[in-house]
């Protein structure tokens, strides 16, 4: 449940950068979206703050917020330049990368049937990954990479559940994200105008409420059993961008999306079995 509503708050965060990227920026957008996120989360720090936010792992969290905001700036790009549902499945490859990072770092083992799921999964996204005019479109590249970069971060969420708490996970994401991303935004500054901030207001929220739900189920379960969960964020992104921008998924999309839709029931059904 957590997941889900995780990912719908995530599509709805793609639904406003489409809507303010034809005027700002990817590098504003993504260093708005984390100051703003702090300004939510302002009566938290002040409340519990000086109890709960020293931390021992500092580290860790300044390697999630790196690769974090390098994943935002890709999943950013490509939700401004792709239709949202063929992005929101780009984006959903990232629980095929999981298992992957999750046995390399945390040996977490990977059964014969997640395996299979993991190979299936990527013949669809082959097809999704597909020529325009001879070229394969960098928009899609850039959402495979940030897919990919979320992954590692789901994992360096996976390897602190022990110790800290989802909000302070999340803030210090939004800290030093804000660090991180004021470098190449005030290389390419333009300023927001009272109805863009408005609608970043909205980012952020979206984004901090999605990104506390995802780290709190993160805390509660293995890092590849999740997920499967994450599909119905697809169906919810294709039926907006019809109805708002007269989106069509051509398909060849379509096939590749059902074939990755089918590698997360494989996933999920290896999962239940052990």
């Amino acid at each position: 449940m957590l997941i889900v509503l995780s990912e719908m708050f995530l599509v709805g965060s793609g639904m406003i950068i489409r809507q303010v990227s034809a005027d700002l920026p990817i590098e504003v957008i993504v260093l708005m979206r984390n100051l703003l996120s702090l300004v939510w989360m302002l009566p938290w720090i002040l409340k519990y703050g000086q109890r709960d936010l020293p931390t021992q792992r500092i580290h860790l969290h300044f390697m999630r917020a790196l690769i974090g905001v390098t994943a935002m700036s890709c999943l950013f790009y490509s939700w401004a330049n792709l239709p949202l549902g063929q992005q929101a499945m780009l984006k959903q490859t990232g629980p095929f990368f999981v298992p992957i990072i999750a046995l390399w770092w945390l040996k977490e083992s990977i059964s014969v049937r997640v395996k299979v799921a993991i190979l299936v999964g990527f013949t669809g996204v082959a097809l999704i990954l597909q020529p325009q005019e001879g070229a394969l479109h960098l928009a899609v590249f850039v959402g495979l990479v940030g897919a990919m970069l979320g992954a590692l971060a789901k994992v360096t969420i996976r390897s602190m559940r022990g110790s800290e708490s989802p909000q302070k996970i999340v803030f210090y994401f939004a800290l030093f994200g804000s660090l991180l991303a004021a470098i190449p935004a005030s290389l390419n500054w333009v300023m927001p105008s009272a109805e863009h901030f408005v609608w970043l207001f909205g980012l952020a929220a979206t984004s901090t409420l999605a990104q506390l739900l995802l780290t709190r189920a993160y805390g509660l379960a293995p890092a590849g059993q999740l997920g499967p969960f994450t599909y119905a964020s697809v169906i919810f992104a294709t039926l907006m961008g019809w109805l708002i921008w007269q989106e069509v998924v051509n398909l060849l999309t379509f096939i590749g999306i059902a074939i990755v839709c089918l590698a997360a029931v494989i996933m999920l059904r290896g999962k239940l079995q052990t």
